[in-house]
């Protein structure tokens, strides 16, 4: 990712375990390029495509994010 996406941070392993709602506000706090936040049932698909400006974040029932959440 570091080759394609501008200087920045791209992966947040600390917001594990952290309410969605939070996450989200860290994630576009950390990276001004990050411009979609998305937030997803852990085990939903995805598109292959990378993107910069956007994180997928996924999540549990309970609304707590359960992988490390990385730009792409």
């Amino acid at each position: 990712m570091a080759d394609i996406c501008p200087p920045g941070k791209n992966q947040w392993p600390e917001l594990v375990g952290v309410k969605a709602t939070t996450a989200k506000y860290i994630i576009k706090k950390d990276n001004p390029n990050v411009e979609n936040v998305v937030v997803l049932l852990a085990g939903s698909g995805t598109t292959e495509d990378i993107r910069c400006d956007r994180v997928w974040v996924f999540v549990n029932i309970h609304d707590l994010v359960v992988e490390v959440p990385k730009v792409g």
